[in-house]
Formats: structure tokens, C-alpha cells, sequence
């Protein structure tokens, strides 16, 4: 692996290790040539590898190893992330995706849009938009003072963060949760402190370490978590509140990306003490993964700064677009269409929980999209499944340190078709003499 890693300065010592991620020669979690080690092949001196070291630390490439060095981070923000390839002859439940024919149809909100130009100097945000945004929020009892628009639930979530914190601060995140977030972090710099979830949400205990451990924000999906179906219950929040009641500077981020189909109610954390805070509601899981853009209510300082930073870049979310969502948004239709999607999504994600209890098979699912299934091997499990023509995640990609497991999207998964999945996992645990309670 050292051979790949050139360079007679520290600008270049970073860049050959960066190109050797993103080429795939250095693989992810990879351990490093030790500073004093590479400095004697390189011939140059111990402090000119350790500032190559620190930068690619900075930037998330790479993390502490301990005694043992550097090693490549698990998730290095280098290139796009490759999307899982499902065979033809495979039943996709493993790239997440909503039901294409359960999304509403845009082509007449598309038509009934106003599309006169937007300037700039022009306001940001829609007032229509704006409108629906705050009253939704407001029927969950989000606090509506401070809102704007952004390109949707990721967005959001990294324009509050860098509001907030700086390279080499901690991040208290669900395990398992989003690999996009885990991703995210490491482009920042930041470190992330996992929490395990359960059925109503982060552990109460495992949050109270986080916060003993010094972190400077905690990220919850409130409902519809990815990949273990989590949604705070009222007495769950109850806890989390009480416990950040005592951390008043820490910032609170919301993730609620399932909206309007997440199958549960709407739960928030902030308010009551918490001063920095933000909510962010996407509209891709209900109306459709290509309209990028979500709510962010937020305190007044948080959004300000997200705002500002917006000015600098993008400047705003495409007028068009934040016109289509409004017209979604106001149409009666729609509204009564995005209630049966959300019944069909319980269903079908409940049906699946059910023939898996019936196998005796332990799983997690209380909303959402996924149903988390614990094994002894993902990979093994993954191409039994396959094989028989199911398309899963492995649960990898989504763990720090919990345990493995299997995620199975059933988004498109027909109810009637749950009784033979299930059955086809029972075999994948069985061959192996493995419990099927693992």
C-alpha cells in the first residue's frame, strides 16, 4: 500500500493518499504507514508527513488509529458513492427508494405553476410555500418563527452543522443510521460518537454518555429512521428533553426526511430550553426523490447563519421548484393521495414484520420504509437472498458498532409477497446453523 503513497512536501504527501483513496488502491478503514515510517521512504522529514497527516484528518480522510496511527476513514468523502447494483432477475429492496407509483403525479402541478422570472433581489423563499410550510409544522408543534428552504433533508443538516461546529468536533449519531450522514461528517472534519436506537428512538443512556463525552450536537430522525424504522414516542422524548435541558449550547438537529408518509406521528425535541435547533422536513420520500428541497425551521440564529451561507452560494432553491411543492401541497388530491400511500407503506412494511415473526425471526420496523433484521453474517445472508431473488442491504454500511444486520426496504414489497421473503430468509439462517431468533 506505501508505494502508492508519493510526494517530496506535505501538499503533495495529501494529495497522492487522497487519489489513492479515491482510486480505490488505499481502501476504506486501510491503516497507514506509521509518520516516522514514510518520512524514511519518502526521505523527508517526520514533520512534513505529519502536516500531510493532519490535513487529510481534517478534511474526514482519515481518522486516529491509537498507538497505531492514521488509518482511512470508513466513510472518506472522496468521489460520488457508488449505488448498489440489483441484478434483473432481483425484486429491489435495497436502494430505499418509495414506490414510483404510490408518488403523486406532477404534471398538473407542473401546469398550473406560474412561471414568470425571478430576479435577483427578489425574495428567497416562496410566501405560498412558506405558508404551508409553517401551518405543517406548527399542527406538529415545531416552533415557526425562524424558516427557510433548502435542497433537501442532507442539505439542510450540513448547513446547521457548519453554522455551529468546526473540524474535530463530536457529533452524537444513530447506530445504525444513514450512511449519507456518516459520510457527511467525515467530509466536515467532524467525529461521530454513535448512539444506539430502538424502537422509540435514541437510548436515553447511550445519549447521556454522548453529552458526558463532550459532544456539540446530537442528530435524531424523528420518526422513519434509516435503517431501523425508529419513532419517538412521547415518553422517549420526554427523557431526550430532560436531558438536554442540562446542555442548553448544544445543537439539536432534526431529521424528519419521511414527512407525510413516514407512518407515525410527528415528535419534536427542540424548544423548551434547547437555543440552537433546526427541524428540517423533506418532501422526497412523499412527493418524490427529485424534488430536492425541505423545510428548516429553525432559532432565529441558526437560520440566520443558514441563510447567509446560502446567499454565498446556491444564493436559493429554484423558485420553480418551491412553486411545484406548493402547488402538491395545496392540492386536495394530493393530500388524500399521500394518506393511502402512507397506509400502503404501513401495510406492506408490517406485513413483512408479521411473516417474519411467524418464522421466528426477530426484526424492527415501527415506521418508515425498512425493516432491520439482526443475523450472525450479512454477507452470507445478502447472496442467499439474492440468489432466490430478493435484493437487500447488508447492514455494514449503516453500523459504527452495533451489531450486523440485514436491511430490507419494502417500499414496493407487495403484502401477499412477505409470507415467501420471509420463508427464503429462514432458509438463509438455517444452512449455518444459526437461531432464527439471531
Amino acid at each position: 500500500m506505501s508505494h502508492h503513497i508519493t510526494g517530496g512536501n506535505a501538499v503533495e504527501i495529501a494529495a497522492s493518499v487522497e487519489a489513492a483513496v479515491r482510486d480505490g488502491a488505499i481502501g476504506p478503514g486501510a491503516q497507514l504507514p506509521t509518520v516516522r515510517g514514510l518520512a524514511a521512504r519518502l526521505r523527508v522529514s517526520p514533520t512534513t508527513v505529519a502536516a500531510a497527516y493532519r490535513s487529510l484528518r481534517q478534511r474526514g480522510l482519515l481518522v486516529a488509529a491509537g498507538r497505531r496511527g492514521s488509518a482511512v476513514s470508513h466513510h472518506p468523502p472522496v468521489g460520488a458513492q457508488p449505488a448498489q447494483i440489483v441484478p434483473a432477475h432481483a425484486l429491489d429492496l435495497a436502494s430505499g427508494n418509495p414506490d414510483a407509483e404510490l408518488l403523486p403525479p406532477l404534471a398538473p402541478a407542473l401546469r398550473s405553476i406560474d412561471a414568470s422570472p425571478v430576479l435577483y433581489g427578489d425574495d428567497v423563499c416562496e410566501p405560498e410555500l412558506l405558508r404551508l410550510a409553517k401551518r405543517a409544522l406548527a399542527a406538529d408543534g415545531v416552533a415557526v418563527d425562524a424558516l427557510t428552504i433548502v435542497s433537501g433533508a442532507l442539505d439542510g443538516i450540513e448547513r446547521a452543522l457548519s453554522a455551529w461546529l468546526r473540524p474535530g468536533d463530536k457529533v452524537a449519531v444513530e447506530d445504525p443510521g444513514f450512511p449519507a450522514v456518516f459520510h457527511l461528517l467525515s467530509a466536515l472534519g467532524l467525529v461521530a460518537v454513535p448512539v444506539g436506537v430502538d424502537d422509540a428512538g435514541p437510548i436515553a443512556g447511550d445519549v447521556e454518555r454522548a453529552l458526558r463525552a463532550g459532544v456539540s450536537a446530537l442528530i435524531v430522525t424523528t420518526r422513519a429512521q434509516n435503517p431501523f424504522g425508529s419513532a419517538l414516542d412521547e415518553r422517549r422524548a420526554r427523557e431526550l428533553r430532560a436531558l438536554l435541558r442540562a446542555h442548553p449550547k448544544l445543537l439539536v438537529l432534526e431529521d424528519d426526511h419521511g414527512g407525510a408518509v413516514a407512518g407515525a406521528p410527528a415528535r419534536t425535541l427542540c424548544g423548551g430550553g434547547v437555543e440552537r435547533w433546526a427541524v428540517v422536513r423533506s418532501v422526497s420520500k412523499a412527493l418524490g426523490p427529485d424534488l430536492r428541497l425541505a423545510f428548516l425551521a429553525g432559532d432565529a440564529t441558526t437560520v440566520a447563519r443558514i441563510e447567509g451561507r446560502l446567499s454565498l452560494g446556491i444564493r436559493w432553491v429554484s423558485h420553480l421548484l418551491q412553486r411545484t411543492v406548493a402547488a402538491l401541497l395545496r392540492d386536495r388530491e394530493v393530500t388524500r393521495h399521500l394518506r393511502e400511500a402512507e397506509r400502503t407503506y404501513t401495510e406492506r412494511r408490517q406485513a413483512l414484520l408479521d411473516a417474519l415473526a411467524a418464522q421466528g425471526i426477530a426484526a424492527f420496523g415501527r415506521s418508515g420504509m425498512n425493516v432491520w433484521v439482526p443475523v450472525a453474517d450479512e454477507d452470507t445472508v445478502a447472496a442467499s437472498l439474492l440468489a432466490a431473488g430478493y435484493a437487500v442491504s447488508t447492514g455494514a454500511r449503516f453500523r459504527i458498532r452495533s451489531a450486523p444486520a440485514v436491511r430490507i426496504t419494502t417500499a414496493t414489497l407487495r403484502a401477499a409477497d412477505a409470507p415467501a421473503l420471509a420463508s427464503e430468509l429462514a432458509r438463509a439462517l438455517r444452512p449455518a446453523g444459526r437461531s432464527q431468533s439471531a
